[in-house]
């Protein structure tokens, strides 16, 4: 809907998750409530929002949640996203009665730069994904990581069974 008004700041341009993907995404979270734990210009949220009952969309970044709004409008779902101007980790605590089916998480990678690595080491991401997926886990136990192909999978097994055996890492 780039045609209708859509907006990307200059990060968003590489950051933002391809509508074709979201959508499999929020089809895969379907839920009556999913949190979208870093929505940045809103791709995935948006796309929750045509699938769920309510979105509750977080992003620490002020001029991202303008944004993300401004795109739900597009969208014409932007009544039932709330978005939050926050920082993940601080805010989480306070939805755990939010009632959230899912936690979805596409935190930032580190900019392009992160394929030049053969191995990504989730924790030294611009957010520490072990951490976000952590603490997601203490709200719901289902939560959905969109991370990049190279991120570590010995990490990501590992956090898998902290979180299966309810350690919450």
């Amino acid at each position: 809907k780039f045609d209708q008004g859509i907006l990307l700041d200059r990060e968003s341009w590489y950051s933002v998750t391809p509508e074709c993907i979201a959508t499999r995404h929020a089809l895969r979270c379907r839920g009556k409530t999913v949190i979208d734990a870093f929505c940045g210009a809103g791709g995935n949220s948006i796309q929750c929002a045509q699938v769920c009952e309510r979105v509750i969309a977080i992003d620490a970044d002020p001029e991202k949640i303008r944004i993300a709004k401004h795109n739900a409008a597009v969208y014409r779902v932007a009544h039932k996203i709330d978005f939050i101007t926050g920082d993940f980790f601080e805010v989480i605590g306070t939805l755990v009665d939010a009632g959230a089916s899912c936690i979805f998480m596409s935190p930032p990678w580190g900019g392009p730069c992160y394929k030049d690595r053969l191995v990504l080491d989730i924790r030294l991401m611009t957010v520490d994904g072990a951490a976000a997926i952590s603490a997601a886990s203490k709200v719901t136990p289902n939560v959905a990581a969109f991370l990049p192909k190279n991120s570590n999978m010995a990490q990501l097994v590992a956090l898998g069974g902290l979180l299966a055996e309810g350690e919450g890492g």
